[in-house]
């Protein structure tokens, strides 16, 4: 029988503590909240139970920040889409945030197993003066594992309406995309990092976000595979492909502190959960 679950959780500020309140229906919740930095940002793992998504599964995520909160968002392990008989597997979060809150999306990677139907879409709405950080990194199949993706079709969708759009549709059986070096030149890791602000960003701030990471960027080993962008004035994307997932995650992990340090003078304050 199919799952639809889903999770409603919104931040407000309350006597300069951000404190996060959530409702759930069906297997989808949020862990107790942590505050390893002090009361100013709240951390919150998104559990699903039964680990993935099979064939006509959806999950539903609505994330509200109010003025003057700042919530951390990540999950215990990856999320999965496992092979489908026919019916379609679908993942939707939608974040709005109010002028002045800052959110960071952070969820680890989405596995696309061999014989998956599968959509994931993410849509961003941020008022003037509110700000996330935000990443996507897509797994195709286990290579390591000896379960390369044969089969099957993954839709990713990120959006900020209105301002910014990143939509690919990735089939097992197109082998020009899979394989060609003007395509994923047979990586079978897709990683992006973002940075999203509700108002034009001013372009010291993004000169200086851009520099930094080009800096971490000439440093890494997958400095040929990557790049960072601003497509729009309210964006700025680092985009990744590599072999598999590790090699991605440590960069993203690496630019997002960065940015934090940039961009909100905050210190690298790495989730609980990630050293687990």
């Amino acid at each position: 029988m199919p799952w639809h679950a889903r999770l409603h959780l919104s931040y407000r500020q309350e006597a300069s503590r951000t404190v996060a309140r959530f409702r759930h229906d069906g297997p989808l919740r949020i862990l107790q909240s942590l505050y390893p930095e002090g009361d100013a940002v709240c951390h919150n793992v998104l559990v699903h139970p039964p680990g993935g998504l099979v064939g006509g599964d959806t999950l539903d995520i609505d994330i509200e920040a109010a003025d003057g909160s700042h919530g951390l968002i990540t999950t215990p392990g990856a999320s999965r889409f496992y092979r489908s008989e026919g019916d379609l597997a679908l993942q939707r979060t939608r974040i709005r945030l109010e002028a002045g809150a800052r959110l960071e999306w952070l969820p680890l990677e989405a596995i696309c197993y061999s014989g998956c139907r599968a959509e994931n879409r993410l849509s961003i709405e941020a008022a003037p003066g509110a700000e996330l950080i935000g990443w996507d990194v897509t797994a195709l199949g286990l290579p390591n594992a000896g379960q390369p993706f044969e089969r099957g079709t993954y839709l990713q969708h990120i959006e900020v309406p209105g301002v910014w759009l990143e939509r690919g549709r990735i089939d097992a059986a197109d082998q020009r995309l899979l394989q060609s070096p003007i395509g994923l030149g047979g990586q079978r890791c897709l990683a992006s990092l973002f940075f999203v602000a509700g108002s034009p960003i001013a372009r010291a701030r993004r000169d200086a976000l851009l520099a930094h990471t080009r800096t971490l960027l000439d440093a890494s080993p997958l400095a040929e595979s990557a790049g960072a962008t601003s497509p729009h004035a309210e964006v700025v994307v680092l985009r990744v492909l590599a072999p598999v997932v590790e090699p991605a995650m440590q960069l993203l992990r690496q630019v997002w502190q960065a940015w934090r340090a940039e961009l909100w003078r905050l210190p690298a304050a790495t989730p609980r959960i990630w050293s687990t």
